[in-house]
């Protein structure tokens, strides 16, 4: 095996391994009760990102729809504003790509459901607008960042920071928590 290489695979696999020891596990747990809630109280959960992000939140809104599913509880309404690639693409040509997510938002969003803002640096122009225009309708705001969590932290009623500076790796953790919330909705509803 070439050893450069099998030194870049152990380095990257114990960089992801020491940041999964350093997650905020109350926040992971308060983020579990709200979406819990949502359910129950049959609330949107809305989710956006840019790239890798987006890829998160599209895959989030798919185990949300079907991988939360219990038998006699209410099903989760989880909708990615990431899928529409024609209403995406007309808000960024007709107005601003910065506006892409809030515009959708504003046709959608109600007081009570929640918005789920995916950005690896926290500081991406459309999120953080999306997250304003959510907060303006009194939704419950939740960021999923890396880095320092950005100007993202600021914006929302809860952040969970995954504590590393590599966007790759920051990216493969959040889409590890959206499962791990996925199972502890199923897990914890089924029981």
């Amino acid at each position: 095996m070439n050893k450069s290489r099998n030194d870049t695979i152990e380095t990257y696999i114990s960089q992801v391994r020491a940041t999964l020891k350093e997650l905020p596990m109350e926040t992971i747990e308060r983020i579990v009760e709200l979406l819990q809630e949502a359910r129950i109280r049959r609330k949107h959960v809305f989710l956006l990102g840019n790239g890798g992000s987006a890829a998160t939140a599209s895959h989030f809104a798919a185990d949300l729809a079907k991988g939360a599913i219990i038998s006699g509880k209410p099903r989760f309404r989880a909708i990615a504003l990431t899928d529409n690639m024609p209403l995406l693409s007309a808000w960024a040509n007709d107005t601003s790509y910065d506006d892409i997510f809030a515009q959708q938002l504003e046709n959608l969003v109600e007081p009570g459901d929640i918005v789920i803002g995916i950005s690896g640096s926290g500081n991406s122009v459309n999120v953080l607008n999306a997250m304003k225009l959510a907060r303006s309708a009194s939704a419950t705001t939740i960021g999923f960042t890396g880095f320092d969590g950005g100007k993202l932290k600021d914006l929302v009623d809860i952040c969970l920071i995954v504590p590393n500076h590599c966007m790759l790796q920051v990216e493969d953790i959040h889409n590890l928590l959206e499962h791990v919330i996925t199972t502890c909705l199923r897990e914890a509803e089924s029981k």
